[in-house]
């Protein structure tokens, strides 16, 4: 097998298999290794200039920052960041959608009123962090690993899991942050995984209940129930009262059976995190061929992670749908400079040391192989955080990189299942949407099979094409939907994974 892997006949770079010592010699490129390449890591093809820039995927992935020589390595010591001039052609790359004739189905959870569900939980949300540990203690009373018996007569429902925060008060009570967390809570309580909904407040807090309920839209009643200690008369009797109204909403929530339900009803949030060298040539592509899967069968992907798209938007907006669109990201990504620059802080502050070390070197390289993910098919729209994913087909919403912070901001926009990719290794889970994980390389695989649920390092192995092991995602992606569990449920992650987006300051 060759020991690199050359992504573009233009790229000047090629990417190691393996790791690579001085004077091996690499036929296909007509170099030789000068020192030392870790997995993952690059190796120029050919000569290239102080400030010329370096190439992957064909695309422009930083400078040089010194003359680098053919078969050296090309890494931090002598590339660096550069800006430049992108190409925005909105909407040229835009492509009528084959859709399929019979599109695929899954075993969902069909609610009253229509929508469809994943999973069957019920939730404890808190209005303010003041209201954490009241909520944890509800939802403690019902874990299987500590109290079985509580939830033995309910076998249709999933958990009962308490969602908690550190905000809701000391800010401004008509600011851009309070509207967003609300907007947040919101969206969970909404959710279709949960057959019922407790929110639990302390009473005095900037995010009052009554507010939260009136900017959403939401309606109290069977599904939604919400009370402040204060109220109540402390802590022990708001436990005892969460605990009696949880006990009341489980025999209605294990009402439901599963049914056949076409896959247009997926909404799947896509994450990478932890990313390697290998992150855009096997699992975000994969990932990506899964997703043009996804939309040909009528259902919704949502990209995210603004920062880590990040010199790459130009890709994208080639495949919005319309010039509104490409400007809707487009004015997301000005919005996220101005931000980044009033915090003292720049767009290029990435990648992590995890990701350098697996061999990423600028954020324009990260980028590229992020969007990756995304697949081929055309942008439909973009959105702010945790808006709800109206539309059908690939969509952008705007948050953080920060993976727990995106991947709220998904599930709130209505992500019942998310899809994470990872090459350095992830611990990853999220409720009340089951989370697969995909590993980029087969060293990860092997090292933390207990929390990867497959292995895309097959591509780079050269034993499955990326084709490949997209049909195999999108397949885990029905199964799942189905009810059939991922790592990172068996494990019970998913209560700590919630987190907010904290936009302003702390008053």
């Amino acid at each position: 097998m060759n020991p690199v892997i050359r992504i573009h006949p233009d790229d000047n770079v090629v990417i190691a298999r393996r790791q690579l010592v001085g004077g091996e010699p690499l036929p296909s490129e007509g170099i030789t290794v000068a020192g030392l390449v870790a997995p993952g890591h690059k190796v120029a093809t050919r000569a290239i200039g102080q400030g010329e820039p370096v190439r992957r995927y064909n695309q422009v992935i930083g400078t040089a920052t010194q003359p680098i020589a053919p078969g050296q390595h090309v890494h931090t010591h002598n590339l660096a960041f550069s800006d430049f001039a992108r190409a925005h052609e909105p909407g040229a790359g835009a492509r009528p959608t084959d859709y399929v004739a019979q599109p695929a189905t899954f075993d969902g959870i069909v609610r009253a009123d229509g929508r469809i569900a994943t999973r069957n939980y019920i939730g404890v949300l808190t209005s303010v962090n003041c209201s954490a540990t009241v909520a944890r203690a509800i939802a403690d009373h019902f874990r299987r690993d500590i109290h079985p018996e509580a939830l033995a007569p309910y076998p249709n429902v999933d958990g009962v899991v308490a969602l908690t925060h550190g905000m809701g008060c000391a800010t401004a009570s008509d600011g851009e942050e309070l509207r967003v967390l609300r907007r947040t809570l919101g969206g969970y309580a909404r959710h279709a995984n949960f057959a019922a909904v407790l929110v639990v407040g302390l009473g005095c807090e900037t995010n009052q209940i009554q507010g939260l309920i009136a900017q959403e839209g939401l309606a109290e009643g069977t599904r939604l129930v919400s009370f402040n200690i204060q109220d109540t008369g402390g802590t022990t009797k708001t436990v005892a009262r969460g605990v009696e109204i949880v006990e009341s909403l489980l025999p209605e929530a294990d009402r439901v059976k599963r049914e056949p339900v076409l896959a247009s009803h997926l909404v799947v949030g896509l994450q990478c995190g932890g990313s390697d060298g290998y992150s855009g040539i096997s699992a975000n592509p994969a990932l990506g061929a899964a997703v043009d899967r996804l939309v040909r069968h009528g259902g919704t992907a949502i990209l995210s992670e603004t920062p880590e798209i990040y010199g790459g938007e130009h890709l994208l907006t080639r495949r919005a749908v319309s010039k509104q669109v490409a400007d809707k990201l487009l004015a997301r990504i000005a919005w996220w400079e101005r931000y980044t620059a009033r915090n003292g802080m720049k767009m290029d502050n990435n990648p992590s040391a995890g990701n350098k070390a697996g061999g990423l070197t600028t954020i324009l390289e990260k980028s590229l192989g992020a969007i990756a993910k995304s697949g081929t098919t055309n942008l439909v729209d973009v959105i702010e955080f945790a808006e709800p994913a109206a539309a059908r087909g690939l969509i952008y919403m705007d948050t953080p990189g920060y993976d727990p912070v995106s991947a709220t901001g998904q599930v709130a926009g209505g992500a019942n299942l998310i899809c994470f990719t990872t090459g350095r290794g992830s611990a990853y889970g999220c409720a009340p949407s089951p989370s697969l994980k995909f590993s980029t390389n087969t060293a990860l695989w092997q090292r933390q099979e207990d929390d990867i649920d497959l292995d895309c390092g097959l591509i780079v192995d050269g034993l499955a094409t990326v084709d490949e092991i997209g049909e195999r995602i999108f397949g885990l992606m029905l199964q799942t939907a189905s009810g059939r569990r991922t790592k990172s449920e068996r494990h019970g992650y998913g209560q700590n994974e919630f987190v907010p987006w904290q936009l302003g300051a702390v008053m």
